[in-house]
Order: structure tokens, then C-alpha cells, then sequence
């Protein structure tokens, strides 16, 4: 069916493998003839993309739905994503939700639209958890300098606090061939950077007979990709020969995430999480030895059940002795169908705020320290594109954010420049060459 003259909107929430997915999403559409608009403008169907990893996400899920009814209560609200696949009646329970679809339907959609008129009763089409199998490609494209390029999807390893297993499904991924395939697109339309993304992207190769190892040597000699940005990978899986290729790697970024999650063994094995705090603490070191300058971001959860004012305390210290470059501190947020949920002890929601927002301020002294490490020393930064304002940004190979007054010939350039102070907005000042 040819929609030639209609407008969709899409929103995305969540996480950076969301906005690869909706990117690949809004090319189907624009297949089928629809013109792309803000958000924030009048379409004939808005899409949201949703994020269920914590109860804010559900929360700000329903928001932005609700949000898109009313901009148009005649346009077609189509809900998609984790929250539509784990929670779809609750979705559908909306009102003006027209389609709610799960992980499999999401890729299908304009298959679903028939003539846009807006449906009497919701419909929902999810796939059962056994049955997610198959994989969709995805990268992002279209409104950033870098693009978010999917090589995962699913997650084999149940963590007792996580719903993304049931969201998403099994692990399972393209061949190493069909994903360079992927990043050669990417670097086709512009883009000088690929990060690449998933829900447990060291676990490449599983469906396959690949690795993650031999797919990062793959997209090394990828043509014109002047930079490679890793995603987070699980500390069991960040291998020392991963560390080895990026210390002497000219495209992979000198850049790590890495979930820790708690800096106690104790909640550790309470999380299911599979690795040790020794283990972390010798991939932190490893990494030091071999890339010293190395931004080394680290996810950490605030007041999960069992967690004690001591096994915080022993989970702060551990963390503030490490030398680490940033945190993203998360809350601990009840998820229903969880192993989470049988653990007795249950921290007060206050503490837990408490406990993050000490995270939080020992992320900034860390992220200080790192930048300020750095000054005088001249770095290559990648300018993004910048929609609004009178500045523009960047990020140095260790991803440090630089900000210097907009000039257009900078937009998707690599330039050379010299770090000189830390802004009041936390970014810091160059001087170009």
C-alpha cells in the first residue's frame, strides 16, 4: 500500500539499541511512501518506542503515548518496544493506543497500518518468549554525527533484578559478514564514527559460531570508518585480547563501559551477576596497564534487595577506589516477574535515593579528576551536528566532551585540539588548531 502524503513521528526511549532499532523502523515507512516529522509536529501515525528497564521507564512510556493522543486524536498511536512486549495489556489499556506490538511485530509494522483509521478495540501482537528467535538488523541514522550500529539482540543470563531477557529474548546475532555489511552502510551515508550496540554485545557470536573478538578485527578494516566505539560489555566477557586490540588499535576508541552493578560480592551473587569484584577490579587494571588514557565508564545499582548499609558501604569504597572515569548510577526499581522480588531485604525507596545520590557525586569527582588529568594535552574530537544554540560539541577518542562556539565547517570533522579548562556545565574548553 503506497501512504505517499502521510506523515509518521516516531519517539524513543531507553536505550541506545532502541534508537538503532527506530531509525530501522522509520526507513520502513519512508519505503511505503510516509514523509518523517518531528514529534512535536501533527502526523497520521506517531510510533513510540518503549523503555521498560525500570518503573520511570513505564512511567515516562505512558507519558509520551499520552502525549501523542492528544497532539491528534485521529492519528493511529502505535506502541512498540519493551514495555509493549512484557506489559502489552497494560498498554493497551491506553486510551487512543490503536496497535501495541512486541520485539518480533515491531519490524513489521507497516504491514499492520491498512488504511490508518483509528481502531475500535487496541490490537495487540506479541510472540511468545520461546518463540523470539529470529534477528533484525538495525542502525541509526539521520540526525547525529555517530551511528548506533546493532551486532546483539537478547540476553541468556537472568540477572535477579532484570526484565530484558523476557523482553528481548534469547542472545542471538548476523553473521560477522552481514554485520560489516551493516557498518559499511553506516559509513556510505557520512557517518566518521560506528558505536556499536546490543543488550549483551560480548556475547557476539553465540548464534553464529562467531566471537566478539574476530568481529571487531572485521569492522577494524572496514573503509572510511575512521572511529569504532564499543557499547557495554559484561566484565566476564571483556577478554584480555579485547583490551590488547584496542591498546593498539588506530580505530577503536580508547572507551569502556562496563556494568558493574554492585562493588559487594555478596549482592553480586544476589544479582546473579557472574563475575567476582576481583574479576572487575583486574579488567580495570588491565586496562590502565595497557590504555592508560582510557575513559572507563561503569554501571552501578543503588538499594537492590539484600543490600545492607554495609554492603553499600563496602560497594562505595570499592567503586571510590578504583580508577575509574565515570559512573551511571541507577536506583533499584521492583520489576514484577523478577527473582529480585523473593530476596527479603528490602531497602527503604529514601535510602535508595540516598545511596544513588552518593553514587552520583562520586561520579562527578571521578569525571573531574579524569578530565582535569587532561588538560594541556592535545586530543582529535569529532564535532557533532548541532540542532539549537550558539555552541557545539564533541567527543575526544577517550570521549571527553569538548564544547567550543558553533562553526559549520566543524560539523562531522575530525579536528586536532587542545584541551584547556572545565566549563561550569561540566564540559571543557578548547583551543583549535
Amino acid at each position: 500500500m503506497d501512504y505517499k502524503g502521510k506523515k509518521a513521528a516516531f519517539y524513543t526511549l531507553g536505550c541506545k539499541l532502541n534508537f538503532s532499532e527506530t531509525s530501522t523502523i522509520a526507513g520502513a515507512f519512508k519505503e511505503v511512501g510516509f514523509e518523517r516529522v518531528g514529534f512535536e509536529e501533527k502526523a497520521d501515525v506517531y510510533v513510540i518506542n518503549t523503555c521498560s528497564v525500570t518503573n520511570q521507564g513505564d512511567k515516562a512510556s505512558r507519558n509520551i503515548i499520552r502525549q501523542a493522543v492528544k497532539k491528534n486524536p485521529n492519528a493511529m498511536v502505535i506502541v512498540v518496544g519493551c514495555y509493549s512486549q512484557l506489559k502489552p495489556d497494560e498498554v493497551g489499556h491506553i486510551e487512543g493506543v490503536d496497535m501495541v506490538l512486541g520485539t518480533q511485530e515491531k519490524f513489521h509494522i507497516p504491514a499492520y497500518l491498512g488504511n490508518l483509521e483509528k481502531r475500535k478495540t487496541t490490537e495487540i501482537k506479541t510472540t511468545r518468549l520461546a518463540d523470539i528467535k529470529s534477528y533484525h538488523k538495525a542502525f541509526s541514522w539521520g540526525d547525529r554525527t555517530r551511528s548506533f550500529l546493532k551486532i546483539q539482540d537478547g540476553c541468556d543470563y537472568y540477572c535477579s533484578f532484570c526484565t530484558i531477557p523476557y523482553a528481548r529474548g534469547k542472545s542471538r546475532n548476523d553473521t560477522i559478514e552481514n554485520t560489516v555489511k551493516e557498518a559499511r552502510k553506516a559509513v556510505e551515508k557520512g557517518y566518521k564514527e560506528v558505536v556499536l550496540t546490543g543488550v549483551n554485545i560480548g556475547d557476539y557470536g553465540k548464534s553464529t559460531d562467531e566471537n566478539f573478538l574476530d568481529l571487531l578485527k572485521a569492522l577494524e578494516n572496514v573503509e572510511g570508518l575512521h572511529r569504532l566505539r564499543l557499547g557495554s560489555i559484561e566484565p566476564n566477557l571483556l577478554k584480555d585480547e579485547i583490551i590488547e586490540l584496542v591498546a593498539g588499535s588506530k580505530v577503536i576508541m580508547p572507551h569502556f563501559h562496563i556494568p558493574l552493578q554492585a562493588g559487594s560480592d555478596e549482592v553480586l551473587s544476589l544479582m546473579k551477576r557472574k563475575y567476582s569484584t576481583g574479576l572487575f577490579a583486574k579488567r580495570i587494571h588491565k586496562i590502565r596497564e595497557l590504555v592508560p588514557h582510557a575513559f572507563i565508564g561503569v554501571d552501578v545499582i543503588a538499594g537492590t534487595n539484600g543490600e545492607t548499609e554495609k554492603l553499600f558501604q563496602d560497594s562505595y569504597d570499592f567503586i571510590n577506589g578504583l580508577e575509574i572515569s565515570q559512573l551511571h548510577a541507577f536506583t533499584y526499581s521492583e520489576r514484577s516477574g523478577t527473582q529480585a522480588l523473593k530476596i527479603p531485604w528490602k531497602v527503604d525507596v529514601e535510602d535508595r535515593k540516598r545511596r544513588t545520590q552518593m553514587y552520583i557525586n562520586l561520579s562527578e569527582k571521578k569525571l573531574r579528576a579524569f578530565y582535569e588529568k587532561h588538560l594541556g594535552t592535545k586530543q582529535t574530537v569529532l564535532f557533532e551536528l548541532q540542532k539549537n544554540g550558539e555552541n557545539m560539541n564533541g567527543f575526544t577518542e577517550n570521549y571527553i566532551k569538548v564544547e567550543t562556539p558553533f562553526q559549520k565547517e566543524l560539523i562531522n570533522e575530525l579536528q586536532e585540539v587542545e584541551l584547556q579548562s572545565i566549563l561550569a556545565n561540566g564540559h571543557v574548553a578548547i583551543k583549535l588548531d
